[in-house]
């Protein structure tokens, strides 16, 4: 047994697992096993997504089908790593690597499960596989600018998600404390990358306040944050890079996979601003759903950002 779960298996075994879960999430959709009953999700009736609820195997079927984007590109990812030579952190076959491709292949699956059945449980898979994903480019920077092993990356990284999939799972959103780490972990990473770029001992202590741009960009200015501090307690955190990154990191990036990956990001998330009921380009009956194409944008965004970690070399 030991000697088919090794590294080298990874893009295989991640495929089959891919296939069963298809097959087996078809058949309980098929059979109304796992799908949400009326009072939860309203046959008919447009979904809070946009598209329109159906009686069939999928409540969302274009919203639901759309996310195998992700599956496909975290499938060529793990296959990409396969069959080739590891010539930096972000190639071949490592537990840091491994764990990006199979995340990616898991925002399918986990929003699967919240557009397929409207269910609770399926929306706390995918806001878990969102997590899961989001955290890995924050932490990697972390990891490239301060003592960590691989082994401290992975333990920080599990405990965080086991602990985020407890608390979703018992006080929903905000996991009772009023906290978003999908949107904590955007501004994260955003001010790791800046940090990455520009390190210098003063630039650990300024890079906080790089967290209050990427806000903006999402519509929340300093004014509001600041007359509603109690709401925005969680500013605190855009000084942790500044804080775990105590050594200027070896390597050099090249930027143009990354802003390519924020162009595809940006605009998927425009895009989702148009997915929902009360959008005047909502139109519930069409094959081309808003939702569907956040979907594949962000897929499209998550092989950007694998190439973006891929063009580092040492100085």
């Amino acid at each position: 047994m030991n000697k088919i779960f090794k590294k080298e298996n990874s893009f295989i075994i991640t495929l089959l697992i891919s296939i069963f879960f298809l097959i087996g999430f078809y058949l309980l959709s098929y059979f109304q096993i796992i799908q949400s009953v009326d009072s939860l999700a309203v046959i008919g009736e447009a979904s809070r997504w946009c598209e329109r609820i159906s009686d069939g195997p999928f409540r969302e079927p274009i919203n639901t089908i759309s996310n195998l984007g992700f599956m496909v590109v975290g499938l060529y990812i793990l296959y990409k790593l396969s069959n080739e030579t590891s010539f930096n952190d972000f190639s071949g076959l490592n537990n840091i690597t491994i764990l990006y491709g199979v995340c990616v292949v898991y925002l399918g699956p986990g929003s699967m499960m919240m557009h397929g059945t409207n269910t609770e449980w399926g929306g706390w898979a995918d806001n878990l596989s969102m997590v899961m994903y989001i955290i890995i480019p924050w932490l990697y920077n972390i990891y490239k600018m301060s003592n960590w092993t691989v082994n401290t990356f992975m333990k920080v990284y599990f405990s965080i998600v086991v602990f985020y999939a407890v608390m979703r799972g018992l006080f929903g959103d905000g996991m009772g404390i009023g906290l978003s780490l999908f949107g904590v972990s955007i501004g994260l990473w955003v001010i790791s990358e800046f940090l990455y770029k520009f390190w210098s001992p003063n630039m650990r202590f300024l890079s906080g306040f790089v967290g209050f741009l990427v806000l903006m960009l999402f519509g929340t200015f300093p004014a509001e944050v600041y007359a509603n501090i109690g709401e925005y307690w969680w500013i605190i955190f855009f000084w942790l890079p500044g804080l775990l990154a105590n050594q200027k990191p070896k390597g050099i990036r090249t930027y143009r996979w990354y802003f390519a990956g924020m162009v595809a990001y940006m605009s998927a998330f425009a895009i989702w601003l148009t997915g929902v009921p009360d959008s005047d380009s909502c139109n519930p009956d069409s094959i081309f759903q808003a939702h569907g194409f956040w979907h594949l944008l962000t897929a499209l965004s998550t092989i950007l950002f694998f190439y973006h970690y891929r063009s580092e070399r040492l100085t």
